[in-house]
């Protein structure tokens, strides 16, 4: 005989085994989407932009002043609302709009669109839009373009700092900029990369350095690095480096003294490396220079004079070239000579 309680239990456990039973026979399965989900991101430098979408299509709909209306809030797509997303802060068309992710709607006009930022990036499309939660707002104008069944967003890279945003549907593009402080997000990288890891490596500091010195910017924080990566290393590249930040700022006499220096302190490597650096570049006759350093500093490689004849050929002086591919010959040794001949038999 069953206890009257464990009567009681056995009902207990029975129904709600029955009722979660229920509960699961009523969940609906995932089907697919009308209008399907896309994302199209692109990187600029350091700096992401992103724009997460449901693209519906135009079957035979008219669109603009039909399914949108004209002056109307708008989810910019279908389904959940259009996300936009920034890792760093930027400049939208000129006005400043700090990293992070929109939701990104329209209010789309006959002439002129108001594309708004929304600091809520998750919701049901624009239904529970609340404007007081705008980060920002702009103004732009609609352009006639091909014809696009479906609705898109495009990310065209504009400048090394900038891209251009584009929303395409059916007959229309509606497009802005989106500009960053490049070199300030990549120092700021430079920074936290420097913290680390990399930290411990001298190169890396004098890679961050060169990078600024390249581009001509942030010189008194390439100064900084490259004092550091001087500390440990006093090498020729990191001469070079601390010598073109002297250049940059006009200092010719303390230019002169480091480049001659570096030079003073190079291995023939290290002269050959940087003289095909400056090849790679466009700068035939600096790399001439170099190779004749090295030949004065190491004048018993047979390496320094073919390097030298190499860069006489790429100038287009082939005499001197050959001058120099000849004294190679003599001096190769054996497993060299025969693609010195074939180099000079094509001159």
């Amino acid at each position: 005989m069953i206890s009257l309680i464990n009567k009681y239990r056995l009902i207990l456990v029975v129904f709600f085994l029955f009722y979660s039973i229920t509960l699961v026979a009523q969940q609906p399965i995932t089907m697919p989407r009308v209008s399907p989900y896309a994302e199209v991101l692109q990187r600029i430098g350091f700096s992401d932009v992103k724009l997460t979408f449901h693209r519906p299509g135009v079957k035979e709909r008219q669109i603009w002043g039909g399914l949108v209306p004209y002056n109307e809030i708008w989810r910019a797509g279908a389904n959940e609302n259009t996300t936009f997303s920034i890792t760093d802060d930027a400049k939208i068309n000129g006005r400043r709009l700090p990293a992070g992710s929109y939701g990104f709607h329209a209010i789309p006009g006959e002439e002129e669109w108001t594309l708004i930022f929304n600091t809520v990036d998750h919701a049901w499309g624009s239904f529970f839009y609340d404007e007081s939660l705008d980060e920002l707002r702009i103004k732009v104008k609609p352009e006639q373009n091909e014809f696009n069944e479906w609705l898109n967003y495009e990310i065209d890279i504009k400048s090394s700092n900038a891209v251009t945003v584009s929303l395409v549907w059916e007959n229309l593009r509606v497009s802005f900029d989106v500009e960053f402080d490049l070199y300030s997000i990549i120092v700021d990288n430079f920074k936290k990369q420097l913290r680390s890891l990399p930290g411990f490596n001298p190169a890396a500091f004098a890679q961050a350095a060169n990078y600024l010195v390249k581009n001509n910017v942030y010189l008194d924080q390439a100064e900084e690095w490259i004092d550091k990566a001087l500390a440990r290393a006093r090498s020729m590249n990191n001469l070079l480096i601390k010598a073109a930040i002297y250049d940059l700022r006009g200092n010719k006499n303390e230019y002169e003294r480091l480049t001659t220096e570096a030079y003073d302190a190079a291995t023939e490597v290290e002269l050959n490396t940087f003289g095909y650096q400056l090849m790679s570049q466009g700068e035939v006759e600096k790399a001439i220079s170099v190779f004749e350093i090295n030949i004065k500093k190491f004048p018993d490689s047979w390496n320094v004079y073919d390097s030298l004849a190499e860069a006489y050929a790429f100038k287009g002086e082939i005499e001197k070239a050959k001058k120099y591919y000849n004294k190679t010959l003599e001096m190769a040794p054996e497993d060299q000579k025969e693609r010195i001949k074939d180099i000079l038999e094509s001159l």
